[in-house]
């Protein structure tokens, strides 16, 4: 396990918030908290498909453009996006303009709308995936795990693209269904909280 990344607070995070300043913000207001929104959770994963061979710091710089490029992930609104629109954000030096990728968006925003029809909402279908709490796990050790290869496997079933098992992990690290802070962290106990409150939605 990594040493804990002591942070210009003096307190421990994560080890992997060494690895940039603008991580440190993410990581104590965002990464693990429980989300149940659905604009935030296409955003989420499609950034996470973007970031595929790419370093986190990359995106996560970038995440502004990719918000208006991609009319701030309104998956209603990429789903009507065409040819025109996909030669205008290969265009857009403000984002990873990768063909496939852009084109799974818009692929990814029609079948979120398929989704929303077939269980309510995207978070509905999403807290399925919760990892379950396991006393024995070592936080950070996984790249994948059971529930992000259902995950991954239950998306490509229904259409999904660019959304591998490491993929779904991590989307389903950074959206709240598992705590994967390590024991040191801070955030740790705050996200534990946060988690405990929260009520996974059903529709």
């Amino acid at each position: 396990m990594n040493k804990p990344f002591i942070a210009a607070d003096g307190l421990p995070r994560c080890a992997w918030c060494a690895g940039a300043p603008e991580f440190v913000p993410y990581h104590d207001h965002e990464w693990g908290f429980p989300v149940d929104n659905d604009q935030r959770l296409f955003e989420k994963i499609c950034l996470e498909s973007f970031q595929s061979g790419l370093s986190w710091r990359t995106i996560l710089n970038k995440r502004d453009n990719f918000r208006a490029a991609f009319a701030q992930f309104d998956f209603n609104k990429v789903a009507q996006f065409n040819d025109a629109d996909i030669e205008r954000l290969l265009q857009d030096a403000g984002i990873v303009r990768h063909r496939g990728k852009i084109e799974a968006v818009i692929n990814n925003a029609k079948c979120a709308q398929a989704l929303v029809e077939e269980a309510g909402s995207l978070a509905a279908f999403f807290w399925q995936f919760e990892a379950k709490p396991d006393a024995d796990r070592i936080p950070q050790s996984q790249t994948t795990t059971a529930e992000s290869v259902a995950l991954a496997k239950a998306l490509k079933k229904r259409g999904w693209k660019f959304v591998g098992p490491t993929t779904a992990f991590a989307f389903i690290q950074a959206m709240g269904l598992i705590n994967d802070h390590t024991p040191e962290c801070i955030s740790r106990s705050k996200v534990a909280q946060a988690r405990a409150a929260f009520t996974p939605p059903k529709n």
